[in-house]
C-alpha cells in the first residue's frame, strides 16, 4: 500500500529526511514517532503527496507521488496538527468539501459527510461551525479515548490503511501493531519494528541481584529473540505456549538468576521506542 525508497527532503539549512526506506502493509495501522523536529511531519507530507522529495520515491497505492499527486489525492485523507478550513463552515458543510475534494460526485457528498459525522458522534453537530484543536488526544477523556481507538479499528477492519503519529505512546499502543521511528531524520535501527504479535508476546524479566551474563544466557536460548537487556533487566519476545515459559524459568533458575519478575509486557510500543532512539 505504501512504499518508500530511499527518500531525501532539505529545506534550505537542513536534510529533514536522510534516505528513509520502509513499506507498509494494506489494512494495518502503524505508528510514526520520534522527538520533535526528527522530520515526522515532513515525511507525512510526502508521504500525502503535498511536498515533492529532493530525491527517491514515494508509491501509494502503486502510485507515485511525483507523477500521480491529484489521483493520490483522491484516495487517502491526511489530517495534520493543524486544519486550515473557512472558519465560517459548519461541521456539515465542511465534511461535503472534503467529501467533493476527494472525487466524491456532488449528489453523493451529502451522504459521505452524515456517515463521517455519524462515525465521530457529531450527527448532532451538523450545523454548528467547526472546533479546531491541536493535539486533541491529549485531551480526551477515556471514554473518548476508548472510542477513538474503536473508531480507527473499525476503519481498519473495513479495509483502510493508517499511519498515525503521535507523542502519546499509550495511545497508539491500543491500536497500532508496527511502529516507525524517525530520530535525526533516518529510521531508527533501519526499519519498522513490530509492536503487537499474537503468536509472539514481548514478555519483561527482572531478576533480584545484577548478572552480568543476562543478555548472553537469553541470548542463547532457542525461541527467544531479545530486544534489549541489561545487568538487571531484559525485554524480548517469546511463544505464548506455557510449557515453553515455564521450561525458561526453570532454566533461569537453575542457571542462578533470581527470578523476581517475569510476564507479558504491557508497554510493548513505548518499551521499544526507548530501546531504539538515541542509539544512533
Amino acid at each position: 500500500m505504501i512504499e518508500v525508497s530511499n527518500l531525501v527532503y532539505e529545506y534550505p539549512a537542513v536534510r529533514a529526511l536522510d534516505g528513509v526506506s520502509f513499506k507498509v502493509a494494506p489494512q494495518t495501522i502503524t505508528a510514526l514517532v520520534g522527538p520533535n523536529g526528527a522530520g515526522k511531519t515532513t515525511l507525512l507530507r510526502c508521504l500525502a503527496a503535498l511536498e515533492p522529495p529532493f530525491s527517491g520515491r514515494v508509491l501509494i497505492d502503486g502510485l507515485d507521488t511525483a507523477t500521480a499527486p491529484r489521483e493520490i489525492h483522491t484516495r487517502l485523507g491526511y489530517l495534520p496538527d493543524f486544519y486550515g478550513l473557512y472558519d465560517e463552515l459548519s461541521v456539515r458543510r465542511a465534511l461535503a468539501y472534503a467529501a467533493r475534494a476527494h472525487g466524491i460526485a456532488a449528489d453523493a457528498a451529502g451522504s459521505a459527510a452524515e456517515l463521517a459525522a455519524s462515525r465521530v458522534g457529531l450527527s448532532d453537530r451538523m450545523e454548528t461551525p467547526v472546533l479546531l484543536l491541536d493535539e486533541p488526544a491529549a485531551g480526551l477523556d477515556p471514554q473518548a479515548r476508548r472510542d477513538l481507538s474503536a473508531l480507527l479499528l473499525a476503519l481498519r477492519d473495513q479495509g483502510m490503511t493508517l499511519v498515525v503519529s503521535s507523542h502519546i505512546l499509550a495511545e497508539l499502543e491500543d491500536y497500532c501493531s508496527e511502529m516507525i521511528i524517525i530520530e535525526g531524520g533516518r529510521i531508527a535501527g533501519g526499519k519498522p519494528v513490530k509492536v503487537r504479535d499474537v503468536e509472539r508476546p514481548r514478555y519483561i524479566l527482572e531478576i533480584a541481584t545484577a548478572r552480568s551474563d543476562l543478555k548472553d544466557f537469553l541470548g542463547a536460548r532457542a525461541g527467544l529473540d531479545l530486544i534489549e537487556a541489561d545487568e538487571h533487566h531484559a525485554l524480548f519476545t517469546f511463544t505464548r505456549n506455557p510449557g515453553a515459559r515455564a521450561k525458561l524459568i526453570r532454566e533461569l533458575i537453575a542457571a542462578g538468576f533470581e527470578v523476581s519478575s517475569f510476564g507479558e509486557s504491557t508497554k510493548a510500543l513505548e518499551e521499544t521506542y526507548f530501546a531504539r532512539v538515541g542509539q544512533a
